[in-house]
C-alpha cells in the first residue's frame, strides 16, 4: 500500500517527503460533518464503494457501524443502493471519488432516472 498514492519523493534517494499540511483537508471536514450530521439524524446512511479511508468515513463506521454500507468496487450498485434508501425515506450520502463517478453517474442516467 505504500506506492498505492504516491507522495513527492527525493529521486536520488527514494524516500518520500512529509507533506505537511497548513489546515484541515476536504476530507477531515466531510469526516466531521457526516459524524455531526449522523448523530442529529438518525435517518442518514453512509455508502462507500471500498473508500472508507480515503473518504473520511473511518469514524463514521466506527460510530454508526448499522447505518455504514461498503459496496466494494461498485460504484453503479452504491448510486443504485443510495437510491433505494432515499426512496425507502432514509438520508443517503454517497461517499465516492469524482474519478469513479462516471460509473455511477452511469448507474443514475440509465436506471435511477427511469
Amino acid at each position: 500500500m505504500v506506492y498505492h498514492g504516491v507522495s513527492p519523493f527525493n529521486p536520488a534517494t527514494g524516500k518520500m517527503e512529509v507533506k505537511k499540511s497548513a489546515g484541515r483537508s476536504y476530507t477531515q471536514v466531510f469526516s466531521d460533518w457526516i459524524c455531526d450530521a449522523a448523530a442529529a439524524d438518525e435517518r442518514l446512511v453512509a455508502i462507500t464503494p471500498a473508500m472508507c479511508e480515503g473518504s473520511g468515513l473511518v469514524r463514521f463506521a466506527g460510530a454508526h457501524p448499522s447505518r455504514y454500507f461498503d459496496v466494494g468496487i461498485a460504484e453503479q450498485h452504491g448510486m443504485t443502493v443510495a437510491s433505494g434508501m432515499a426512496a425507502g425515506g432514509l438520508k443517503p450520502v454517497f461517499g465516492v471519488y469524482s474519478t469513479f463517478c462516471q460509473r455511477a453517474y452511469d448507474q443514475f442516467v440509465h436506471d435511477v432516472c427511469i
